[in-house]
């Protein structure tokens, strides 16, 4: 969904009630788990941690003026996105993210190339994710994006 906000907080204050308090908790996981370097933001109109302009100047190759995105989650339609990049570029993450889910008894993993969608709100893993953003440093995303850009 896309609420017109230029801070985290206003588009925390425009996420229905009954899921205000899922992503407030989320937010406040990663902002815990969060390793130095990365930097809360507002991309692609939800709440956001990426490589700010100060650590990687070049920028996201596709928006330069946007820092290199890392994690978001954002407030969909049926669920709330949780969208970690390094899930999609890290097969061994994944697995281990995939394992680490399969051992909680809490439903079945739904999840797209980067996105684990959270439905049930009261089965949120938080726990897993908060761990699952202490796995990529800063200059090790740095690495892992630019093997991936092409240049052009």
């Amino acid at each position: 969904m896309t609420y017109e906000a230029s801070t985290v907080d206003e588009y925390l204050e425009q996420v229905p009630p009954e899921r205000r308090e899922a992503m407030s908790s989320l937010l406040e996981v990663v902002r815990a788990n969060m390793p130095e370097g990365f930097e809360e933001c507002l991309s692609y109109g939800m709440p956001s941690f990426a490589v700010p302009h100060s650590i990687y100047p070049a920028g996201y190759h596709c928006k330069p003026d946007e820092p290199v995105p890392f994690l978001s989650i954002g407030n969909q339609k049926n669920y709330i996105g949780f969208y970690h990049m390094a899930l999609y570029t890290q097969p061994d993450l994944l697995e281990w993210f995939r394992e680490s889910w399969a051992g909680l008894d809490i439903g079945k993993l739904d999840m797209g190339k980067s996105c684990v969608r959270l439905k049930k709100l009261d089965r949120i893993p938080y726990e897993l994710l908060g761990e699952l953003c202490t796995k990529i440093p800063v200059d090790e995303w740095i690495r892992v994006y630019e093997s991936r850009i092409k240049p052009s």
